[in-house]
């Protein structure tokens, strides 16, 4: 993961004619996995037709719409230095170019996260900044039309249980998940629960990633598949990853590759 100034790179694989404003749009909010619990003879209501995926898609499409290559996705720690100063480096983010957000939840045992985010994290934790609080921070950024991505730990999942915490990202207006401690094999069920709730679950490739395997991930990927940019973590001394991956990545896979 980044510092909490660092941003990343995701390639624009996307064609459309969609516009910036078609992309800066206010995206309806929707109940509690509405579609769900409303049974299934209900009629879907346009805010119920806008998934994650489709608000990813349209933020990557839009930026080659613009004639640039890549989106932006900055990275922010969701409550630091806090709550209220966060919002604003997010718009900033946004109003300098950022196509889509993604916001990590403080943790206390972040462990693909180097020193940088740690420490953002632990400030944001000293704070009192709980992950109710960065979802309403999220929630505020989604309803002024911006995608946002939460990235967050198993550990934070399990302890409200894969279907409530699915809810809970459906009701903020998240639009997409990153969980990096989240393996293949332990997904179905985090991928069920958040496919319920028309919020993309990205899963993550790494250098170390064989090929066989990095296709089976990218199978199974909403939204964009997230390509790990050096060994280690964070912050620390590692091995940048060249092109190949990228590529890899992009070929494995139709939705877009995010360095």
């Amino acid at each position: 993961m980044p510092s909490p100034g660092c941003s990343r790179l995701a390639q624009a694989s996307l064609t459309s004619s969609a516009s910036r404003g078609e992309a800066t749009r206010i995206w309806p909010r929707r109940s509690l996995c509405s579609a769900k619990k409303a049974g299934p003879n209900r009629e879907p209501s346009g805010a119920d037709a806008v998934s994650g995926v489709e608000r990813i898609s349209e933020a990557f499409a839009s930026a080659r719409a613009d004639g640039r290559r890549a989106a932006l996705m900055p990275y922010l720690m969701g409550g630091f230095p806090d709550l209220n100063t966060s919002f604003e480096i997010a718009r900033a983010c946004v109003d300098a170019g950022g196509s889509l957000l993604e916001l990590g939840i403080p943790f206390s045992d972040p462990l693909a996260d180097g020193p940088v985010i740690q420490a953002a994290g632990t400030t944001a934790l000293n704070a009192g900044v709980t992950l109710e609080d960065v979802l309403g921070l999220a929630g505020r950024l989604s309803h002024d039309g911006v995608p946002v991505v939460i990235m967050c730990y198993e550990n934070q999942i399990l302890a409200r249980g894969v279907e409530r915490f699915a809810d809970m990202l459906q009701a903020a207006g998240v639009s997409g998940l990153i969980v990096p401690d989240l393996p293949l094999e332990e997904a179905d069920a985090t991928v069920a629960a958040c496919d319920e709730c028309d919020v993309a679950l990205v899963p993550l490739v790494a250098p170390t990633t064989p090929d066989e395997r990095l296709e089976q991930i990218a199978s199974r990927a909403r939204g964009f598949l997230y390509v790990v940019s050096l060994t280690g973590t964070t912050g620390a001394d590692g091995v940048i990853v060249g092109s190949r991956l990228v590529r890899a990545a992009e070929e494995a896979m139709d939705p877009p590759a995010a360095v």
